[in-house]
């Protein structure tokens, strides 16, 4: 029920324009209004407690609190409070942090860094980087970029086009042109056929993008966007084998990968990079989210020597690289980067999730004794319950139900916000909980859908 005596709540309704809302809705509801955070937690402006599961949007990795790196922006703040990039300038923040970021990728293959404020950005600009190579080393015909289903690599024109999720591109007039290709994304508890093993289900996909390839030509493709875990499209972790073939089939045919590593960098998935952990060597990267564990807004497209190399040859055809935003490597954002890594290696979190993991891992996979739980998937400290209406046969609730949306109210009621995610529920915790939180926030999630479960039998959707 709207708040309406709440000056945040009126203002808010009479003003603010809320992204991924129903806009109708947020009228009549009003917005949950966020006032203060504490390490996992933040605080209402009502004084209620949550932990929150999602760290924001998958990208508070150190926690509501950190007070060094707020310490870091007010002292950058005080020695240069801005400066850009264009025109052979620099500052000081940018180019420790370009180097600190290449020293963490280089075993990857990565040389130089290019920021920008989102991950968004950082992928919109990978695709002009991508064009930019070809058409320096003189093969001007690459233009089409492959993405999968499910995939999910932001919001720009450019992005939102590679994003494979339907809901991304419904009344945009998205995705644009005829340069974005489809192929399959490695689920097969969505995508797998009857009887179908996992083996089996990776040599299909596989050989489907490589049919794809063939019927396009592969003189004509350029890239490969994708996530080593998609998180957006419901955290779907990639099959064993699935990476290591489709990167053969990608360097046969001289198609660049880009990994897009904004939800999985900086430990996530247990390692520094999704990379890291399911064995991929991209030609670029794109980091935003944990980079700065979200304090500032800042991104980064990290490209190998190779591309580099093209894009050098094509600055000097054309006289300069015309390619940049206003506040990339904006010094105090560089500067919160900076710290947020340091605290990464000083405080080992990349261990600490590994040896975290396994807790999370058991707990996750026991919610599949719930009634409304299908199946789970995690990685290091991210992971998905399937929720359905039937279990037997595997029958998913009707949105207008309103059951998926009571998973997420019934959370708030308890003091946990996760994410659903259509028939997904996902969680994906700062990488500073600890092992009594990670209960905490499983023993509260049980609780969820319990709430909801009980709604669900009362509507008689549910035996």
């Amino acid at each position: 029920m709207l708040r309406t005596h709440d000056l945040n709540v009126t203002q808010d309704v009479d003003s603010l324009f809320h992204p991924y809302t129903p806009l109708a809705q947020q009228r009549e509801t009003g917005p949950l209004v966020i006032k203060r955070g504490d390490g996992i937690y933040v605080e209402d402006d009502q004084g209620k407690r949550y932990l929150e599961a999602m760290s924001g949007l998958w990208c508070t990795s150190l926690g509501f609190s950190e007070q060094r790196l707020m310490d870091a922006a007010a002292k950058q703040f005080q020695q240069l409070p801005y400066y850009q990039l264009f025109n052979g300038r620099s500052n000081e923040p940018s180019i420790e942090l370009s180097h600190r970021l290449i020293e963490k990728t280089s075993h990857l293959g990565m040389a130089k860094a290019m920021f920008a404020n989102s991950g968004s950005e950082a992928n919109d600009q990978a695709v002009k980087m991508v064009w930019y190579y070809f058409n320096s080393i003189g093969k001007p015909a690459k233009k089409k970029l492959i993405a999968r289903e499910r995939g999910y690599h932001g919001v720009t024109v450019m992005s939102a086009s590679l994003t494979g999720l339907a809901g991304n591109h419904m009344d945009f007039d998205l995705p644009i042109g005829d340069r974005v290709l489809r192929t399959a994304c490695p689920s097969l508890h969505h995508y797998g056929r009857p009887g179908e093993t996992e083996p089996a289900f990776v040599d299909r996909i596989v050989g489907e993008l490589e049919a794809l390839i063939a019927r396009e030509g592969a003189d004509t493709i350029a890239a490969f966007f994708a996530e080593p875990v998609q998180g957006a499209g419901g955290v779907i972790i990639p099959p064993p084998g699935y990476w290591d073939k489709v990167q053969a089939v990608l360097r046969k045919n001289d198609i660049l990968l880009v990994a897009d590593e904004v939800i999985t960098g900086f430990g996530r998935t247990g390692q520094w990079f999704g990379c890291d952990t399911y064995n991929i060597r991209p030609d670029m990267m794109t980091v935003a989210k944990a980079l700065s564990s979200s304090y500032l807004p800042i991104s980064a497209t990290l490209v190998s020597a190779k591309v580099y190399e093209g894009l050098t040859q094509g600055s000097t055809k054309n006289g300069v690289f015309s390619h940049g935003v206003t506040y990339a490597g904006h010094p105090v954002c560089a500067a919160v980067a900076i710290e947020t890594l340091k605290i990464y290696e000083e405080r080992d979190l990349v261990a600490r999730t590994r040896a975290l993991s396994p807790q999370f891992l058991r707990r996750l996979l026991a919610m599949e004794a719930h009634p409304m739980v299908h199946s789970t998937r995690g990685v290091g400290l991210i992971g998905a319950l399937e929720l359905v209406q039937d279990k037997a046969t595997g029958k998913t609730f009707d949105p207008a139900s309103g059951i998926l949306a009571r998973v997420q109210s019934a959370g708030l009621e308890v003091g946990l916000i996760c994410r659903s995610l259509r028939d997904i529920l996902a969680v994906c915790p700062p990488l500073i909980i600890t092992e009594a939180q990670i209960d905490e926030l499983f023993d509260k999630l049980a609780q969820s859908l319990d709430l909801a479960h009980a709604d669900a039998r009362k509507a008689g959707l549910m035996p």
